[in-house]
């Protein structure tokens, strides 16, 4: 074993040996450190300077001195493996893109190991968080708390499910949707839970109001008994209120600045997945629909003005798995994307690695969702990146290149967060 460390020293210096036969005794001894490569190196050359440089002679019968190896020392985990290249790659390893990451924070707001939190939406301050849970009971009831507390205020104690509230532009009212009287229905509660009214009633559902920005009157989606197809109405915000129809969609939302309505609707053709669109109001009657948001790989659902009526948040998400053991299906993935309101713009919010979706701005910016990213259902948000355009300024489709553009924001409990 000896002559092989000496014959590596030899090389290393550009000399070869002349022979390469194995000395006896103690030389034996050696090759039982021969890991070791310092230990093994000063041995070789005390060696060498015994045996001298030509010929193979017997080492010298003085007894040698043999220095006790050095400490063992901390290993990186990059020199374990010499082949690592300037590009961070390693052999029979894939290498890892690189993406640009969005410089922001994600805060979280509800903090529930049981049930579920969602449906978030924010009053015209930003300061107080209206959302639905099942943190208590197996049906959902309206819940308010401030947007950076952990105490919550429970405004419906009903024993059915109440979902899909929304404050009033003056943040006195809370429009919701619930199936009390039998049904799915339209009511309105003040903000202190106090006077329910039905806004609706019949044998159809009727779900996620959206109030107009005069406060007036409600918009809200319609799925008739026997029917397959949603359809849009509008009503005045009181008890009784006679409806009107304005066209085909689902989860519609009234624009905060003007009489333009935003929803998804499901194309009749292809994939058949849920595109964005908008349509105009004028004198009351549905004028040029326009898909906003469209993808062959991709539903895009669930849209959402932010407080200017300049951008539009969303989710996409991608095909269902099979049913569960309860016969649900839902994504395993979803994202919250924003884009501008004339279609160009588009950047991507959350990571890709969690179902994310039900997106809703608050007056200062940030985008409220709702995320399976902690295990359980939560209220989550995000301030989109700030300064000149980051997204893609083409318009087009959503396709499965844009999967591949996650953005990683770090996260941060809104516990940790003064307010």
């Amino acid at each position: 074993m000896i002559s092989v460390v000496v014959a590596d020293v030899w090389e290393n210096c550009g000399v070869r040996p002349r022979c390469h036969s194995a000395p006896t005794g103690k030389a034996q001894k050696v090759s039982m450190i021969r890991s070791r490569i310092i230990t093994g190196c000063i041995a070789a050359v005390s060696l060498l300077g015994a045996w001298g440089l030509c010929g193979c002679q017997q080492p010298a019968a003085e007894p040698q001195v043999m220095q006790p190896p050095p400490p063992p020392q901390p290993i990186l985990a990059a020199a374990r493996d010499p082949q690592i290249s300037q590009f961070g790659e390693l052999p029979g390893r894939g290498g890892v893109p690189y993406y640009s990451r969005a410089n922001t924070s994600l805060l979280r707001h509800t903090f529930i190991e049981e049930g579920a939190d969602y449906d978030p939406d924010l009053d015209a301050g930003g300061e107080r968080m209206l959302f639905c849970s099942t943190r208590h009971t197996p049906n959902p009831d309206l819940y308010i708390k401030h947007v950076l507390g952990t105490a919550v205020t429970q405004l419906t104690s009903d024993p059915s499910s109440d979902v899909h509230p929304e404050f009033s532009p003056d943040g006195s009212r809370i429009a919701f949707a619930s199936n009390r009287s039998g049904n799915w229905d339209v009511w309105i509660v003040g903000n202190d839970g106090q006077q329910p009214i039905q806004v609706t009633q019949g044998p159809a559902d009727e779900v996620h109001p959206s109030w107009s920005p005069d406060g007036q009157r409600l918009v809200f989606c319609s799925l008739p008994q026997g029917g397959g197809q949603w359809e849009l109405w509008t009503a005045n915000a009181e008890a009784g209120a006679t409806k009107r129809f304005i066209g085909h969609g689902v989860f519609p939302e009234w624009s905060p600045i003007e009489n333009k309505i935003l929803y998804q609707r499901a194309r009749e053709r292809g994939s058949r997945w849920f595109s964005v669109w908008t349509l105009d109001l004028v004198d009351g009657e549905p004028r040029y629909p326009t898909e906003l948001v469209f993808s062959a790989d991709f539903a895009a659902i669930a849209p959402t003005w932010d407080s200017t009526g300049t951008m539009v948040a969303f989710c996409a998400a991608g095909p269902n798995p099979p049913p569960d053991a309860d016969g649900v299906t839902e994504p395993e993935t979803s994202d919250i994307w924003i884009i501008e309101a004339d279609g160009t713009n588009r950047i991507r919010l959350t990571d890709g690695h969690s179902r994310n979706f039900g997106p809703v701005w608050s007056k200062l910016g940030r985008v409220f969702f709702t995320s399976t990213r902690g295990g359980q259902e939560n209220v989550w948000s995000v301030m989109p990146p700030r300064g000149p355009k980051g997204g893609s300024d083409v318009a087009g489709p959503l396709t499965r290149a844009w999967e591949e553009g996650a953005s990683g924001p770090d996260e941060v409990s809104s516990a940790d967060v003064p307010g």
